[in-house]
């Protein structure tokens, strides 16, 4: 069995919040450079080029990618041959998106309750899912979650009979209704199956899986190759001021579900789609 103490899980994830937010995924900076190859419209170019400054001037001069520095989505993947040493683990990655929020000088945008509403001071608690999984490893994503984006997504309960034309529409009607408002070029988070939550949350992960790496599902490949396909001839474009790159990728992910059930979950994110991974 491997020990791993909290204080080594506080100070990554202090790292990753910083370097989340100052820094594009490598993924990302590929999906981005292809859009910038691929768009057809003048005005789109442009301002995919002023996207690519800004990822530029954030990454040297050390300034947040978006003023907007989210709030902070947690997956702990944890092998079940650890042991866990020190504070209480919730308590621990909370420090670390503490001391990552304050000492990186990122903005706070969390309140304690929604209705209430009043800041936290310190952008926590985070939004944490764990999963136990085999080995003595820990691995940590952490997807910084703006919510100009995060108020776009969507939660469809649809009827079997809806079948994949269903969840396509469902997802083409999603993006449609966002159209400016999630910082376009978006990457879109497809979950299909499970229940009314499972559903969602698999939409989250699918933002953290890295936008050019398809599924291993054929149907599944394929269905992310049509919908970005017919994303991008929405032609809401770079910026939402028309275009042929709308979205930069759409990433689906699926799980089991009911006989009555075929529930979709749309998260949308803009287009840097923050996140990044470590492996304790």
């Amino acid at each position: 069995m491997r020990i791993i103490n909290t204080d080594e899980i506080i100070n990554n994830i202090k790292e990753m919040c910083i370097e989340a937010n100052h820094y594009l995924a490598p993924d990302m900076l590929n999906v981005l450079n292809n859009a910038r190859k691929n768009e057809k419209s003048p005005l789109g170019s442009q301002i995919l080029e002023q996207l690519d400054e800004n990822l530029k001037i954030a990454a040297e001069d050390m300034i947040p990618i978006c003023q907007d520095t989210g709030m902070a989505v947690v997956f702990m993947e944890i092998g079940q041959d650890v042991h866990i040493e020190g504070e209480n683990l919730e308590d621990a990655i909370n420090e670390g998106v503490r001391r990552g929020y304050v000492d990186g000088y990122l903005r706070k945008s969390v309140v304690s309750d929604p209705i209430i509403r009043e800041n936290t001071k310190d952008n926590t608690p985070a939004v944490i899912h764990y999963s136990i999984v085999p080995g003595e490893n820990i691995k940590i994503t952490l997807a910084p979650k703006g919510f100009g984006s995060e108020n776009m997504s969507r939660v469809f309960m649809l009827k079997p009979a809806d079948g994949i034309e269903g969840v396509k529409d469902a997802v083409i009607t999603a993006v449609k209704d966002a159209g400016p408002n999630a910082c376009p070029p978006m990457v879109v988070g497809v979950g299909i199956g499970g229940t009314f939550e499972k559903c969602a949350i698999l939409a989250k992960k699918a933002l953290a899986r890295p936008a050019d790496l398809s599924s291993h599902i054929p149907y599944v490949k394929d269905m992310e190759e049509e919908l970005l396909e017919k994303i991008n001839k929405l032609g809401i474009g770079p910026g939402g001021l028309g275009g042929t790159q709308t979205a930069l990728a759409v990433n689906v992910e699926t799980y089991p579900t009911h006989i009555a059930g075929l529930p979709v979950a749309v998260n949308i994110c803009c287009h840097v789609n923050r996140h990044v991974s470590r492996t304790l």
